[in-house]
């Protein structure tokens, strides 16, 4: 389907890389993985043609569509969500214009047997025919699918755009990238502004879809997931494994031992040789022997052994201050921001040495919470803190908090006291900010550096509570590793900010689900959270709120068992009420669609006596059943609202 050739990249007179060879086919699911630095977003540049490389050429057929999702993006404002959505399908939205206009002249003109009459009907089957073949009838469905996919509520469908975070504005652009339906999909690090359900959404449609993906991603569980294809960038070469992320590390773990054993063995061999040539080059009686030895040699091919890029960080968080048993207590905590409310009554209790995930659909109070808990908000409720307990904060936008202006050692420097000033250089190294690269200004830091950069602002002082709120955004998965080995090994508490489900496991002992304005305390693993999620959301409806069972000695007396049971059949009553009306619905909307596919078939008709043969009164109602169509679309949409809002 695409093919790269010799493509190589230079930047002034650093080689990014070079002699870049490979092939993406139509079915391929393909991670490209490498550290930061390393020219990944510069190759899917290349690929899309927003780069030229130095060398080589990328050679993409005509009819190929490509999308490409970028980290950083310009978002455009004026329109509502679905309005945005909706504007993926330019061409099918042109074409229902055109049809609707021409429709409407048909009502008014009489001429039915002039040129331009007939003009008229050969551009309404036309525009018909095109319209039914990029599937225009199934848009709204398809649009708002997508969106509730990607963790939109169907109110957030009518409010504009310029009232989402940058992080749901991406969610946007990604949903228009889906409902293009491109050819090949070149996805850059997307799962950094998605909570763990719609990344799991994303998963599901990337792995069904009939198209080509190319994707940057430092989730180790989203490429095994979705890859079936591995490149690698490292240190100006590539390498491709037809093995997902897991597979490839075991791989290109055996094939470095592979060449290792290989060169070893060629250099005993050009040793012995060697010795035997200079111990035999003086006897006539050995010249035959030495000669031959001499060509061997020169013939040989001398195996070459992978470089390996060594830069680690070197993290180690200072030893956690001794702090009471209660780190911190929260009672009834609330936090609106105007009319809206984002926790409600909200108790929790953050005990000595423990680790916690926050997780939940973007918007639900994750990092409303975590700011409360490090004193950044206020809120109503009532916040206790334990015995000298010292906190050390992640923001998620951490990177972008950073002085531009400042150079890499500026920024540590400005904020360190005491004794840890004679250390600064040491702990900049540990990041891997040595040499020159510590008097690079934050502005030109990539954003990986600027996390890592971040990161080691924490190990100025000891703290005995960390907060960290996605610390993993852009960082490459070496560098997640270490960090993650880190923060087991930190005997502090831990409260963590994350939608990286290999990062969790094993990390955290506790998680805390954060929905409706609530969270719920899970005891387990990411995992066990996750296998329980699934299972509870298997069962046809959640337990009516309020019920719950008996405790200790506590029992619920028979009458109030009864008015419970009587609450609870009555909630489903309405309910299933709620959701035949929605079956109903959908009848009424396949009926409406089918009518309507017949009325465009009939439009669509080369034949000219069929066309000049249909009634009067067609084309009106035509108008009326898509207008009726339009009505179901929206009754459709308020009642699953309804049923939406009454699970809740």
């Amino acid at each position: 389907m695409i093919s790269v050739n010799q493509v190589a990249v230079q930047f002034g007179g650093f080689e990014l890389f070079s002699g870049a060879s490979f092939q993406i086919n139509q079915r391929d699911r393909i991670g490209l993985v490498g550290k930061n630095g390393a020219g990944k977003t510069t190759l899917l540049k290349i690929l899309k043609g927003l780069s030229i490389p130095n060398k080589g050429e990328v050679v993409v057929p005509d009819d190929i569509n490509i999308g490409y999702l970028p980290q950083q993006m310009v978002h455009s404002n004026g329109k509502t969500v679905l309005a945005e959505a909706l504007s993926a399908f330019s061409e099918v939205l042109e074409l229902e214009r055109e049809m609707a206009s021409i429709n409407e002249q048909f009502i008014v003109r009489e001429d039915h047997e002039s040129e331009g009459y007939l003009r008229l009907i050969g551009r309404l089957s036309e525009a018909t025919e095109r319209y039914q073949l990029i599937g225009g009838g199934n848009i709204h469905a398809a649009v708002e699918q997508t969106l509730a996919g990607l963790g939109f509520s169907s109110s957030d469908f009518h409010r504009n755009t310029a009232e989402f975070s940058g992080g749901w504005r991406m969610r946007i652009e990604l949903a228009k990238l889906l409902l293009q339906k491109p050819d090949l999909f070149l996805l850059d690090e997307p799962t950094n502004h998605l909570d763990i359900e719609s990344i799991q959404w994303l998963e599901e449609f990337l792995m069904n879809y009939p198209g080509a993906v190319v994707l940057i991603s430092h989730d180790r569980a989203f490429l095994d997931n979705i890859t079936n294809r591995t490149i690698e960038i490292n240190l100006g070469k590539i390498y491709d494994y037809q093995a997902s992320y897991s597979k490839y590390v075991e791989l290109r773990k055996e094939r470095r031992q592979q060449q290792m054993a290989a060169y070893r063995n060629q250099q005993k061999m050009i040793g012995d040789t060697e010795q035997f040539i200079d111990r035999f080059r003086s006897k006539a009686t050995k010249a035959v022997q030495v000669q031959s030895r001499i060509r061997q040699l020169e013939k040989i091919d001398i195996i070459e052994v992978d470089e390996e890029d060594l830069g680690t960080i070197n993290v180690r968080f200072p030893p956690a201050p001794r702090a009471g048993s209660i780190v911190a207590e929260m009672k009834n905590i609330s936090k609106s921001y105007g009319t809206s409310t984002i926790l409600s009554n909200v108790s929790m209790i953050l005990e000595r040495n423990e680790k916690v995930a926050f997780v939940g659909r973007n918007g639900e109070g994750k990092t409303t919470l975590s700011r409360i808990i490090v004193g950044e908000l206020e809120f109503d409720g009532e916040l206790k803190k334990g015995h000298n307990v010292k906190i050390g904060y992640f923001a998620q936008n951490q990177d972008e908090l950073l002085d531009n202006e400042k150079t890499v050692f500026q920024t540590i420097d400005d904020i360190a006291t005491g004794d840890i000033r004679t250390r600064i250089r040491s702990i900049l190294g540990a990041f891997l900010f040595s040499g020159d690269s510590v008097d690079k200004k934050v502005k030109v830091l990539s954003g990986g550096e600027r996390s890592r950069l971040a990161i080691a602002k924490l190990l100025l002082e000891p703290y005995n509570l960390l907060v960290l709120d996605e610390p993993t955004n852009h960082l490459d998965m070496h560098s997640k590793d270490v960090l993650k080995q880190a923060l087991i090994k930190y005997d502090g508490t831990l409260v963590i900010v994350s939608h990286d489900r290999e990062f969790l496991d094993g990390l955290i002992g506790k998680v805390y689900e954060f929905r409706n304005r609530k969270i719920k305390e899970n005891i387990g693993g990411i995992y066990d959270f996750l296998k329980k999620k699934k299972l509870k959301s298997m069962q046809a409806l959640e337990r009516a709120p309020g019920e719950s069972g008996p405790t200790g000695k506590e029992r619920k007396t028979e009458s109030a068992g009864r008015k419970s049971y009587e609450k609870r059949k009555e909630y489903e009553k309405e309910i299933r009420k709620l959701e035949n009306q929605v079956r109903q619905a959908e009848r009424d909307i396949n009926e409406l669609e089918k009518e309507i596919a017949e009325m465009n078939n009939l439009l669509a008709s080369p034949d000219r006596e069929t066309l000049m043969g249909l009634e009067q009164d067609f084309f009106s109602r035509y108008d009326r059943k898509k207008a009726k169509l339009s009505r179901e679309m929206d009754r459709w949409e308020k009642l699953n609202e309804q049923v939406e809002r009454h699970k809740k």
